[in-house]
């Protein structure tokens, strides 16, 4: 008979991680990095949240979920955690988590670099404060530019775009030009077209001369078919042969007449976004 060791955890139990980001703020910062530092590994995770955990009570609330989550398991829940006070830290890091301390692993070796000693404050990564607040009132213009300017309803003040996307429907254009305002506050428009323009396709006369703000998106067939079939099942406007029509109209047409144009089928609305920043030369607003 062969004895199984009880403190050897299952291969296929590893595989599977609870995983919590804590912050005494709004846990972006920890989830995004997180997330980064994550993704080099062949793992699944079951993800928790926990913001604003800036008082003993609620501290002490999280380090008993990672308890109990370790007690039920026997597995430490990976705790990423970005928090300012020494006597919140220190509960989290107390509890029987794989605690990592996303901030100070880089602030260390900045302050020996810089010589300078760090100076935390609450809520300044995400936080409104007089210092951020031009920037935080461009983010939100930005919003309501690609709100007003989504798929076409107005091609008023397109002189105040910054890039004005191109495509055929549900190819990604509003999801990404909300992502540009909402992330970097870069006012961004897009303009549809349907399959009533297919037969004389062109370029719309309020368009030409923004011509160089132009980026298009396209998508594969098969693809488009599947996302519009979600939409408008069992539909002429959801069919591969009416996707490949629209695409390849479309796709004529960027080349006609020279617009830059990206294949979104294998990239996140993160990657699209950043792809168009950098090609058509756009300024990075971080927020």
């Amino acid at each position: 008979m062969i004895e199984t060791n009880p403190h050897v955890i299952p291969k296929d139990e590893i595989l599977n991680r609870s995983v919590f980001f804590v912050s005494d703020g709004t846990a972006i910062t920890a989830e995004v990095l997180g997330h980064a530092v994550l993704s080099q590994f062949p793992i699944a995770i079951t993800s928790y949240t926990l913001p604003f955990v800036t008082n003993k009570m609620r501290a002490e609330e999280v380090r008993d979920q990672i308890n109990a989550i370790y007690q039920r398991t026997q597995i430490k829940p990976l705790v990423f955690y970005s928090i300012i006070s020494d006597e919140i830290k220190s509960i989290i890091t107390l509890s029987d988590g794989f605690c990592q301390d996303i901030v100070q692993t880089l602030v260390a070796p900045l302050q020996q670099e810089i010589g300078l000693e760090p100076k935390p404050e609450l809520h300044r990564t995400h936080g409104l404060s007089p210092k951020n607040l031009s920037q935080y009132d461009a983010r939100i213009a930005a919003i309501d530019y690609a709100l007003a300017h989504d798929d076409g309803v107005s091609l008023r003040n397109l002189d105040q775009a910054q890039v004005i996307i191109l495509g055929v429907s549900r190819c990604g254009k509003t999801p990404t030009s909300l992502y540009l305002a909402m992330q970097f506050g870069i006012q961004a428009a897009n303009y549809p077209f349907t399959a009533d323009d297919m037969d004389n396709l062109q370029l719309p006369a309020a368009l030409k001369s923004f011509q160089h703000k132009l980026f298009g998106l396209t998508i594969n067939p098969e693809r488009l078919a599947a996302i519009r079939e979600e939409r408008r099942e069992n539909s002429r406007y959801a069919s591969l042969r009416q996707c490949r029509v629209e695409l390849a109209e479309v796709e004529a047409l960027f080349r006609k007449n020279k617009i830059h144009y990206l294949n979104t089928t294998n990239y996140s609305v993160e990657e699209i976004s950043t792809k168009i920043i950098d090609s058509m030369g756009l300024k990075r607003r971080m927020f």
